[in-house]
């Protein structure tokens, strides 16, 4: 039996079934959307850094891709006045 075809038979169940269905489809586009924001976020510090500094390493990429959005806040705002890449990434 597929269970996305059956036809709940009672008012019931109809409503809460729906209830639970569009909370669910509420927090899957939630938390798309939280997560398209932090990997805009660290699109933007790539380009900002290689704008800076030129192009980038894995390993300094694999460490922007893998920071919090707290450090990539820091990192977006020390890469306006940092002198080195170490500086801006918070590593000096």
């Amino acid at each position: 039996m597929d269970a996305s075809k059956y036809e709940y038979q009672s008012e019931f169940a109809r409503r809460y079934f729906g209830q639970g269905k569009a909370a669910g489809v509420a927090e899957g586009k939630a938390a798309g959307i939280a997560e398209g924001k932090a990997a805009g976020v660290v699109e933007i510090v790539l380009k900002q850094l290689a704008t800076r500094f030129g192009v980038l390493s894995p390993a300094v990429a694999m460490h922007v891709q893998s920071a919090s959005a707290t450090d990539l806040d820091r990192i977006a705002q020390r890469v306006l006045t940092a002198h080195t890449l170490d500086e801006a990434l918070g590593t000096r």
